[in-house]
């Protein structure tokens, strides 16, 4: 009976050291794919990325026009870059520059200057064209015209300028000249004028003198 007994026990406490046996390395398996999967997440990086800069340049050909009294000008303004902007979030301004100062023409697309619908805005923004159109040009129109693009983020980017000059015919003689090279034209027969004078002076004063002494002598 007490062997029966024995037995008994001896197969209880092998049953119970093998459930604990299990039980720990059930637990110590779950634990560590648990460790495994935090320092996998961990170890992924981040999918946060800088914005793409613009990088925008803006080309304003030619450098140099003329144009005559009365003629149509297209001053061309392009521009690019890799992300093309829409037209709702893109901004040109034109401006000109001369002996005055700075006069704006066209702000945010539209002309600013009061009663005027000789200078307005040509070409399609979309594809990077903000060319400037300026009807019946006068002699006023002269300067120098600068186009600047406003971007989304702010950033201003301006081209280098288009010097326009405007011919004019002289009445007289119909003949179409600059006006630049009018004054100069101008400039130069009164510098004739002054030289002619001061070498003809001498020899007129020979003269009187001359004269002078003829009329003594009768």
């Amino acid at each position: 009976m007490s062997q029966h007994i024995g037995k008994l026990y001896r197969s209880a406490v092998s049953s119970f050291f093998l459930f604990l046996l299990v039980d720990v390395g059930v637990t110590g398996g779950s634990a560590s794919k648990e460790n495994s999967a935090v320092t996998h997440t961990a170890a992924q990086p981040s999918s946060l990325t800088t914005p793409e800069p613009w990088h925008l340049l803006v080309t304003q050909t030619p450098a140099k026009e003329k144009a005559k009294e009365g003629e149509t000008v297209v001053l061309h303004c392009h521009f690019n870059s890799p992300r093309r902007p829409s037209l709702a979030d893109l901004l040109v301004k034109w401006y000109k520059e001369d002996e005055k100062g700075q006069m704006d023409l066209l702000e945010n697309n539209v002309t600013v200057l009061p009663n005027n619908s000789r200078v307005f805005l040509r070409g399609d923004l979309s594809q990077g064209d903000a060319s400037l159109v300026i009807l019946n040009v006068t002699t006023g129109d002269h300067g120098i015209y600068f186009c600047e693009v406003t971007l989304p983020d702010g950033k201003v980017v301006t081209g280098d300028g288009t010097k326009l000059r405007i011919r004019r015919a002289l009445g007289l003689f119909g003949i179409e000249e600059s006006i630049g090279t009018i004054i100069g034209v101008v400039a130069a027969g009164i510098g004739g004028v002054v030289v002619l004078i001061i070498v003809l002076t001498p020899q007129l004063r020979r003269c009187v003198l001359c004269m002078r002494q003829g009329s003594r002598q009768a």
